[in-house]
């Protein structure tokens, strides 16, 4: 059964790539790095009931279990090339491997990412995934790098997964609009987009970034940690998406676009002499981006409130060991 489990995620996610020398159906996988680039590696484990609602559709966790890893290489400016996958299950369920493989594929072919490896075994539901991609030397973006004047962005809309897991919870009637307004929500959250392009876009033009994953104060926090810089940003500002904004008060969809994690977007500095040119760059790439606030002297990030008032915020974040 776990043999014929792997095949059917090999068949299933073949990806023919040069730089792949040996993959699924040995010990080990034969890569090959391309001459002038670095490797970017990150790694992410998704498990049921902490990062998925139980009962998740197979083709959403396969399709999240990648996009929560890509999101990870947009936001270094790499591009994708590789990945391993250790997918742990209470039974070798052949439906439920089709719906996740199904799922993984559609996102990974048309980044022309190769599943070179990985691992099945029994035990409650949880996938690790394990990405590669390139970065030419020098390029790579990171956290540390943010400087006291440059402007913050960010790329999409921020909140909806938050507001789309509380609708999973607890759900509620409505008008067929508001059920429409809930499945884009849950859409967003099941469903990431990573932002590939933007990240490898904003290689010579940011200063610092990272991806929202635990939510937006939390992330940038991250930046001014590394950087040793603060951060102020305008409520007002704050890209939030119809859905978010039709089904919850002002109070509440500011609440998710500030502290709700899951949505991975990225969140970035530039100088703010760059603005202009990178939102009209990022905007040909089909990728919203909005301004919304700058770095400043200091530590932390603070919020301003559409009186002008610094509002009172949490700024932890996720944490899975709280």
């Amino acid at each position: 059964m776990e043999f014929d489990l792997i095949e059917l995620i090999r068949q299933r996610t073949a990806q023919p790539r040069d730089d792949v020398r040996l993959g699924i159906g040995d010990d080990a996988a034969l890569l090959a790095v391309p001459a002038g680039q670095e490797l970017a590696v990150a790694i992410d484990t998704l498990v049921e009931g902490v990062h998925f609602p139980r009962g998740t559709a197979a083709a959403d966790i396969g399709w999240k279990a990648l996009a929560v890893n890509l999101s990870d290489l947009a936001a270094m400016g790499a591009s994708p090339a590789w990945a391993l996958l250790a997918l742990t299950m209470p039974s070798g369920d052949a439906g439920f491997v089709e719906g996740f493989v199904e799922g993984f594929s559609q996102l990974a072919q048309p980044h022309r990412l190769a599943l070179v490896g990985g691992d099945t075994t029994r035990g409650p539901l949880s996938i690790s995934v394990a990405v590669h991609g390139f970065v030419p030397p020098g390029k790579a973006l990171g956290r540390s790098e943010a400087r006291v004047g440059d402007a913050v962005l960010v790329t999409g809309t921020l909140g909806d997964a938050a507001a789309g897991l509380q609708a999973l919870q607890h759900p509620t009637p409505g008008e067929q609009g508001d059920i429409k307004l809930r499945d884009y929500l849950i859409g967003r959250l099941n469903r990431p987009t990573p932002r590939l392009a933007a990240g490898i876009a904003l290689r010579d033009q940011a200063h610092a970034c990272v991806d929202i994953s635990d939510g937006l104060l939390a992330d940038l926090g991250h930046i001014c940690v590394a950087s040793g810089v603060g951060a102020e940003i305008e409520a007002a500002l704050l890209p939030r998406s119809s859905a978010l904004l039709g089904l919850h008060d002002d109070t509440t969809a500011l609440r998710f676009a500030l502290s709700g994690g899951d949505d991975y977007e990225l969140c970035f500095t530039v100088p703010a002499s760059r603005v202009a040119q990178v939102q009209a760059d990022l905007s040909r790439l089909g990728c919203g981006v909005t301004r919304i606030g700058r770095i400043v002297e200091g530590e932390g990030v603070r919020v301003r409130g559409h009186e002008g008032d610094w509002l009172k915020t949490r700024q932890s974040g996720w944490e899975h060991f709280a």
